[in-house]
């Protein structure tokens, strides 16, 4: 199997978490700070999801903070087939800084083409930047307030 297309599944009885390794952003959402849910996901152990440690309701709600949407859930007594994988990005904006999107996405230029990213994108908001749309670093040298 090619490894960018690993899917892994592990399931408490009532939901099933699935993760595409490829996808992960490795934001630590899932397991470090305040909302975390570091008793179900730990990348310390092994197996790293376990499932069991919570309830199906805190599950979904931490599955759905996934910034990459490496991680999904669907409930087993539903079809697995009509299962919806919610998949969603941070936007961010620092205070006198860049935006900040976190998860893949694809910037289309003017003409068209497509460049594809993922993990950090920083997005120019103070209009200097040498290398629009992405932030160069120039907000600092004109001082921008925002």
């Amino acid at each position: 199997m090619d490894s960018k297309h690993i899917t892994k599944k592990y399931s408490n009885g009532e939901v099933t978490i699935v993760w595409q390794p490829s996808v992960c952003i490795h934001s630590t959402i899932c397991w470090k700070g305040a909302d975390a849910l570091s008793k179900v996901f730990n990348p310390m152990e092994k197996p790293w999801i376990k499932p069991e440690a919570a309830t199906t309701e805190q599950i979904i709600e931490q599955v759905k903070k996934c910034p990459s949407g490496a991680l999904s859930f669907y409930i087993n007594n539903e079809a697995e087939d009509n299962k919806t994988i919610i998949a969603e990005s941070i936007v961010e904006p620092l205070q006198n800084g860049p935006l900040l999107v976190y998860g893949n996405l694809v910037v289309k230029d003017i003409k068209g083409n497509e460049t594809h990213k993922n993990k950090v994108t920083a997005f120019c908001r103070c209009g200097a930047s040498s290398n629009k749309p992405y932030c160069d670093g120039s907000h600092t040298k004109i001082e921008f307030k925002g």
